[in-house]
C-alpha cells in the first residue's frame, strides 16, 4: 500500500468545471491539474515534478524510496505547487490502485497521470539472471499497465485525462544487450496504441506516449549491469529538463506520440528502412565501447532495491565521439537516405 508522506488531511477539491478548460485543446490550466507521477525521486520524474510545481499544478509523487521523495515533495511545495509523497512499487497492482484512490482523495480528482517508472538490465541475455529480465519486464510494462488500469475508469467517468506513456527510443529501435528491455518498451507502445484506439470514442481522455533518445539521468548508474563493463549513454544524451518541458507541453496540448532528442525520427526511419544494418551497426557500436570501457563488477542495481540517488542530471552530457557518436551519425544518414528514397519513388523515381 502506499505510504503518505504528508499526514495532512487537506480537503478534497471538486472537480474543474468545463469553464476551467482552455477551449483551444480542451486541457484544464496546469495550475488547476491533479497530477499522479510515478518515478519522480530522479532524473526525468524529479525534473518534471519540480518544473509541474512551478506552475502550480497539485502533484501526487510515487516512487520507492519515501524518504527522497519526501524531499521532493517538500520542494515542490516550495516551488509553488501542492505535493504528496506516497511510496509505490508499480509492480503491486494493489499499491498502484492505491495510489489512484489517494490522489482522488487529497485533490479531488486526477487530470493527468504520467508513467514514468524505467529501469533496465544490461548484458548478454543469456548471462543477464532470468530474474532481472522479468523484473524489467514487470516495471517497464506491467507497471504502466497497473497505472493505466487505476486511472482509465477515473478518465471514462469523467470524460476527459490525460494518461502518459514514458517509452523511449527504445520501443522502436532494440539496442543489443537489452533484450528485455527491449521487450518492455516494444510491448509498452502496442499497449499504448491498443488502449488509444479503445479510448478513441471519447475526445477528452488522451493516450500520450513519449520516446526519447538517451536521457543524461542517473538511471543509467542505477540500472542492473551484467556486462561486466561500465555503461556509459552514447551522444547526443538529452537533458532531462528538456523531457520536463516536453511532458509539460503534453499536458497543456496532449499529442499521441512526442520524440525528444534530435537523432529519434531518423532512427526510427532509418531503422524501418534498413533494419538488419541499423542492428549490424548498433552490434558493432556497442561492442566497441564495451570493450573500451572499464571493468565493472555485475549489479543488480535498482531492479530489486530502491536507489538512494536523487539527483536529476547522470553526469554523461559530454561532445559527441566515439564509436556510439559513429553509429548515431549512420543512423541519421539512413534516416535521411530512406527520406530521400520516398520523395524521390513519390516522383516516379527509381533511387
Amino acid at each position: 500500500m502506499p505510504q503518505s508522506a504528508n499526514p495532512r488531511a487537506a480537503s478534497p477539491q471538486a472537480p474543474s468545471s468545463h469553464d476551467d478548460i482552455d477551449p483551444s485543446d480542451g486541457a484544464p490550466a496546469l495550475s488547476l491539474q491533479s497530477i499522479v507521477l510515478t518515478g519522480a525521486s530522479s532524473g526525468i520524474g524529479r525534473a518534471t515534478a519540480l518544473a509541474l510545481a512551478s506552475r502550480g499544478a497539485s502533484l501526487t509523487l510515487a516512487a520507492r524510496n519515501l524518504p527522497v521523495l519526501q524531499e521532493i515533495a517538500a520542494e515542490c511545495e516550495a516551488a509553488g505547487g501542492q505535493a504528496q509523497a506516497l511510496q509505490t512499487d508499480v509492480t503491486d497492482a494493489a499499491a498502484v490502485a492505491s495510489l489512484a484512490q489517494a490522489a482522488i482523495a487529497r485533490f479531488g480528482k486526477v487530470d493527468a497521470w504520467i508513467n514514468n517508472v524505467g529501469v533496465g538490465a544490461v548484458g548478454a541475455f543469456e548471462q543477464t539472471p532470468i530474474e532481472a529480465h522479468r523484473r524489467v519486464v514487470e516495471a517497464n510494462l506491467l507497471g504502466h499497465i497497473h497505472g493505466s488500469h487505476a486511472i482509465v475508469p477515473h478518465f471514462r467517468a469523467r470524460g476527459r485525462g490525460t494518461l502518459v506513456q514514458m517509452i523511449s527510443l527504445g520501443g522502436w529501435v532494440a539496442a543489443p544487450y537489452a533484450a528485455s528491455y527491449a521487450a518492455s518498451k516494444f510491448g509498452l507502445r502496442g499497449f499504448s496504441e491498443s488502449l488509444r484506439a479503445e479510448l478513441s470514442d471519447l475526445p477528452h481522455v488522451h493516450v500520450c506516449e513519449v520516446f526519447p533518445t538517451f536521457v543524461d539521468t542517473p538511471g543509467i548508474s542505477h540500472g542492473a549491469n551484467f556486462s561486466g563493463r561500465q555503461v556509459r549513454p552514447p551522444p547526443p544524451v538529452v537533458d532531462p529538463r528538456r523531457v520536463a518541458r516536453a511532458l509539460v507541453s503534453l499536458l497543456v496540448r496532449p499529442r499521441a506520440r512526442t520524440y525528444v532528442g534530435a537523432p529519434a525520427l531518423p532512427a526510427i526511419l532509418a531503422h524501418a528502412a534498413a533494419p538488419n544494418l541499423v542492428a549490424r551497426g548498433l552490434k558493432w557500436s556497442m561492442d566497441k565501447a564495451l570493450q573500451r570501457a572499464r571493468p565493472a563488477a555485475h549489479t543488480q542495481g535498482n531492479l530489486f532495491e530502491a536507489s538512494r540517488g536523487n539527483a536529476v542530471d547522470g553526469g554523461f552530457r559530454r561532445p559527441a565521439s566515439g564509436p556510439g557518436a559513429a553509429a548515431l551519425g549512420m543512423a541519421v544518414a539512413a534516416g535521411a537516405a530512406s527520406l530521400a528514397c520516398v520523395w524521390l519513388m513519390r516522383r516516379g523515381v527509381r533511387p
